[in-house]
C-alpha cells in the first residue's frame, strides 16, 4: 500500500522503507526513479502532515480560489483535524510554509474506483497557495496512455520527494498503472502530470496505490472526479 492511514499517523514509530529513488519529466527513460530537484513543477508538489508527521502526498491544481490541493480519497478519510500541506517540502524544510487544510472533498462511500479527493487550503495574508507555487490543470477523460506521464512523491521515510516518469497502461477499464520502483508508503496522492502540466492520474485506486514499490495504481479521472473537482471548486474560499 502506499499509503499511512490517516488513523495511523499519529502512534506511527517507524516510517516505512523506500528506495533512493523519481524521475525526471524530460527525456531520461521511463521507469526510472530519481531523487526530484526542486523546480517551478516540483514544488506544486508537496506533502501531507498530521501530528508532526508526513503521510501521503498532494499537489495544488488550479482553482478559481487558488487555494485547492489533490490527493487520494483513502489520504483524508479520517477524523484528524490538524492536517497541514507543505509544498515543496524538502530535507525537513518547508520553504514554501506550511498549510493548513480547511475543507475536504471526498466522494460518498468511496472505494478504489473513486480513490481521489481535494482539499483547500488557508490562504496566508491575502495570497492562496497557487499564488506561491503555481498550480497544474485537473484535466478529466484522457485515455490512458496516449501521453507519459511524471509522477513526483513523498515515501514516509524520506525527507526529500522521489520522481519517476513512465507511460500508464491500463490495468481494468476504471484503473491505471505505471512501474517506477521506491514508490512506498507515502506516495499516495502524487500527481501524475503529462507534459502539457495537466493532472492526469494520482497515486491511489487498486490496493490504495499498490500492494508493492514498484507498481503504482491510478483511478481512471471520469466524470465522477470531474463532479468533485466543480464541488470543490464552486464552493465558497474558507
Amino acid at each position: 500500500m502506499k499509503r499511512t492511514p490517516l488513523y495511523a499517523v499519529l502512534v506511527l514509530l517507524a516510517a516505512t522503507s523506500a528506495s533512493e529513488a523519481a524521475a525526471d519529466d524530460g527525456p531520461g527513460p521511463f521507469g526510472v526513479t530519481v531523487t526530484a530537484a526542486a523546480t517551478a513543477e516540483t514544488v506544486r508538489v508537496g506533502a501531507l502532515f498530521a501530528g508532526g508527521r508526513h503521510f501521503c502526498t498532494a499537489s495544488v491544481v488550479h482553482s478559481p480560489h487558488r487555494d485547492l490541493v489533490v490527493t487520494a480519497a483513502h489520504c483524508l478519510d479520517g477524523d484528524t483535524d490538524d492536517l497541514v500541506f507543505a509544498p515543496g517540502y524538502q530535507d525537513g524544510g518547508a520553504p514554501y510554509g506550511k498549510w493548513r487544510i480547511t475543507r475536504r472533498f471526498l466522494p460518498d462511500a468511496w472505494d478504489e474506483d473513486s480513490d481521489v479527493a481535494f482539499a483547500t487550503v488557508a490562504g496566508r495574508r491575502g495570497e492562496g497557495v497557487e499564488d506561491l507555487v503555481g498550480g497544474n490543470r485537473f484535466t478529466t477523460g484522457t485515455a490512458t496512455g496516449a501521453t507519459g506521464v511524471t509522477v513526483t512523491g513523498y515515501p514516509d521515510s524520506r525527507e526529500t520527494p522521489v520522481r519517476c516518469a513512465d507511460k500508464p497502461v491500463a490495468h481494468s477499464r476504471t484503473q491505471q498503472r505505471v512501474d517506477c520502483p521506491g514508490f512506498s508508503g507515502g506516495t499516495s496522492g502524487s500527481p501524475w502530470v503529462n507534459g502539457d502540466g495537466e493532472v492526469v492520474g494520482v497515486l491511489g485506486g487498486h490496493e490504495q496505490g499498490g500492494a508493492t514499490a514498484g507498481i503504482s495504481y491510478s483511478v481512471v479521472l471520469g466524470r465522477e472526479a470531474a463532479r468533485l473537482y466543480r464541488d470543490a471548486t464552486e464552493s465558497p474560499s474558507a
